[in-house]
């Protein structure tokens, strides 16, 4: 095998990533990772690829994630090495848990340098664990045993096969770092076929009992309104399954859980991964379950009772029409939240995007939202609420109106997401539900057991921030709205948008 130079190996590596269909870039500076950034700022001058610049890793390993979700295309991210490489770890786990293709180029000292002392040298080999698909620790280019064109075709195809999610390049480089040729976007790589590893599908055929539900979690997709729709079976989809725009999908089915249709509900059949609300994953639980595999977030038994998985859930038999029925004469749940979720849910086109974060906002979304087709996405693959901000930022850079709902804690979690240098023409609004604290964890069982005052400060966290200057801080426009007409009317804007609605 040829041996190459740190340039030369860089600008074949991306070039044949691009080829393949890996077209959105993203850089955080460092100097270690200086012959890949050329690399890529070469193939993005030409236009053959967009290249993202972020200033820290943590938020751009986020903002490659929305990019992903939104495109279904890897999303490419370069560091330098040390830190820089561990500040991925929040995206990379999020990717693993919900299916996201990416693929790190994680640049790395010489191995020799590891355990001696050498500046930003750690174990960069095996740091995301078994959250990444492969991690391939490759040696520097002058020893010539690594291919980079091979390499970039195998990432490709593990990163975007049948199981899809992240996937780590380990890229050492020794001096000299850099150089302006090759060209990256001079690089002839030719046609390229991609050959992902797939498996046969498998299906199981289900006898449909009269008292049966869907249940749909974050992932389930149609599968899960068109299993519902044969079967004529009530269907509890989330509000980010993807599922939820059938007439078969129960509004409020949070209510209806707590009273007796919840008692009688004796078999569940679960699509994607629910774990929006605890009554859910008690029925769970407590019911005869089957479970239509997923392909992006994984396996999901967590009571360990399921009696049968499948790639594909046929139903034999329907319920009555009076069980479906029954589902929907229940009282209207209402809620200062569920009125702001539901104003932003009636706004949103289907060509446009809503993100929810991970808060009480989505838990009262997911009992006043009616059924509506539009692209919803959340990131519940940990249902964490770092980086939220900055997902919406790379959601939004598929050019479409985008808008993220989330509390003010999830906000200030990643204020920083904010900084949009570098990034031009997004129109996004971010909505925040403003309770000046973690609402959320009033619904825990602490919270009926320590003093407000130590609830308070170990959970609730109250903030002071001024969301104007932060706003302002950052080059976003800032509203503060205090009624649904006016959140109504600042929604018909455009451009950067920092919403605050008190609640």
């Amino acid at each position: 095998m040829t041996n190459l130079s740190s340039q030369s190996f860089a600008a074949e590596l991306l070039a044949t990533l691009v080829a393949a269909g890996a077209k959105h870039l993203y850089l955080a500076p460092g100097a270690r990772s200086q012959a890949l950034a050329i690399a890529a700022d070469q193939l993005a001058t030409k236009n053959l690829a967009d290249l993202t610049i972020r200033l820290d890793e943590r938020s751009m390993g986020f903002v490659a994630l929305g990019r992903a979700l939104a495109t279904g295309q890897p999303s490419v991210l370069i560091t330098t090495s040390g830190t820089a490489v561990a500040n991925l770890h929040p995206a990379v786990l999020e990717a693993h848990h919900s299916g996201v293709p990416m693929i790190l180029l994680t640049a790395d000292r010489p191995a020799r340098l590891r355990g001696k002392g050498a500046n930003q040298t750690t174990n960069q080999v095996g740091i995301f664990a078994d959250a990444v698909i492969r991690c391939i620790d490759v040696s520097v280019p002058e020893l010539g045993e690594f291919d980079p064109r091979a390499l970039a075709i195998e990432a490709m195809e593990l990163a975007t096969g049948e199981n899809p999610g992240p996937v780590q390049l380990n890229l050492q480089f020794q001096e000299p770092l850099s150089d302006l040729t090759p060209n990256a976007s001079e690089i002839a790589v030719g046609e390229i076929s991609l050959h992902p590893l797939t498996s046969e599908t498998s299906s199981l055929e289900v006898v449909i009992s009269d008292r049966a539900v869907v249940i749909a979690g974050a992932g389930a997709g149609s599968k899960a309104v068109e299993f519902a729709t044969m079967a004529n079976l009530p269907l509890l989809a989330e509000p980010t399954s993807g599922a939820r725009y059938s007439k078969q999908a129960v509004i409020d089915y949070i209510g209806a859980l707590s009273g007796e249709l919840g008692g009688a509900v004796d078999q569940v059949f679960v699509f994607g991964k629910p774990t929006l609300s605890r009554p859910v994953q008690r029925l769970i639980a407590n019911s005869k379950v089957w479970v239509c595999e997923s392909k992006t977030h994984g396996h999901f038994d967590p009571s360990g009772n399921a009696l049968g998985y499948a790639d594909e859930l046929i139903p034999m038999g329907s319920a009555e029409q009076s069980w479906v029925d029954s589902w929907f004469n229940q009282d209207v749940f209402a809620s200062k939240r569920g009125d702001l979720a539901k104003a932003v849910w009636d706004a949103t086109k289907p060509s446009e995007q809503l993100l929810f974060g991970a808060s009480q906002i989505i838990r009262e979304a997911d009992r006043v939202l009616p059924a509506k087709e539009i692209p919803v996405f959340a990131n519940r693959g940990l249902s964490g609420i770092d980086g939220t901000v900055s997902t919406a930022i790379g959601l939004a850079q598929n050019g479409k109106k985008t808008r993220v709902l989330l509390g003010d804690l999830t906000l200030l979690h990643d204020a920083s997401g904010l900084n949009l240098s570098g990034i031009k023409g997004l129109d996004i609004q971010v909505i925040v539900g403003n309770d000046n604290g973690g609402e959320i964890f009033k619904k825990l069982e602490v919270a009926q057991l320590l003093p407000q005052a130590t609830l308070e400060r170990l959970f609730l966290t109250p903030q002071n921030v001024d969301l104007k200057a932060l706003a302002s801080a950052y080059g976003w426009e800032y509203l503060a709205v205090s009624s649904i007409q006016e959140l109504n009317q600042a929604m018909q804007s455009s451009g950067q948008l920092l919403i605050d609605y008190q609640l």
